[in-house]
């Protein structure tokens, strides 16, 4: 990308682009959800999920008027997100239901983005979100991922062609859509082995007296429900692109 002035980079960034081929949207669906699904490479690319499940405890946190402490990114690709204020009420509940369907959510804000061809804005929006991110992290390992990851998304918005813009768009929409569910998988079976006695579904039913298990039911609902309509709006779109 080549600007001169702050008001050519925002019309460059608020512009609507081209649509990208038929096949680089199907493609982008295919390998995101390899990279859901294939256990070794997941180790690895579940990072990205955990920044915005923890983006999303965090944003939520702001938004009902909590004080943010900061967040931590671990090596297993755990994290946690420090908040201060009432331990109970519509805040405490709003800030723990954020994180698992954070990533579902963002996935299908994008994937709206798409369908309406702003693919730069996307792109640019994401770089805004981990510069946020990176402000409030509180570990040696979360920073190191942190600008790893915002590395690799400046680089495809700043350097690369449009078509290699569009690709990288795509993927990330997508694996946040398969992405958002897996983890959602994986918490029910912690869960049914004993291991996640403290997890985000339980807080929910410590503080409103409805049964964890109701509140995976609700992380599944939004999640499948999100991959179902971002898919839609990706999918279908795409059957009047050229080949």
């Amino acid at each position: 990308m080549t600007v001169n002035n702050l008001g050519e980079l925002w019309r460059e960034i608020t512009a609507a682009q081209p649509d990208p081929p038929r096949w680089l949207v199907v493609t982008a669906a295919g390998a995101a959800c390899a990279m859901v699904a294939y256990r070794p490479v997941w180790r690895l690319t579940r990072n990205a999920v955990t920044i915005a499940h923890e983006g999303g405890h965090a944003l939520a946190a702001l938004c009902t008027g909590r004080r943010l402490s900061g967040i931590r990114l671990h090596a297993d690709t755990s994290g946690v997100t420090i908040s201060y204020g009432k331990p109970t009420g519509f805040g405490m509940v709003l800030t723990a239901l954020a994180g698992y369907v954070a990533p579902s959510l963002l996935g299908l804000g994008g994937a709206a983005l798409l369908a309406f061809g702003h693919i730069t804005a996307l792109l640019w929006a994401s770089v805004a979100l981990l510069v946020f991110m990176l402000l409030m992290i509180r570990n040696f390992f979360g920073l190191l991922t942190m600008l790893v990851t915002g590395a690799v998304v400046f680089v495809a918005t700043w350097y690369a062609d449009a078509q290699i813009q569009a690709g990288f768009a795509y993927l990330a929409v997508w694996f946040l859509l398969f992405g958002g569910v897996r983890p959602i998988i994986e918490l029910q079976a912690q869960r049914h082995s004993g291991k996640a006695g403290n997890s985000d579904a339980d807080q929910l039913a410590t503080l409103t007296r409805l049964p964890g298990l109701f509140w995976v039911f609700v992380f599944t609902l939004i999640g499948l429900g999100a991959l179902i309509l971002g898919g839609y709006w990706l999918v279908p779109a795409a059957g009047h692109l050229p080949v």
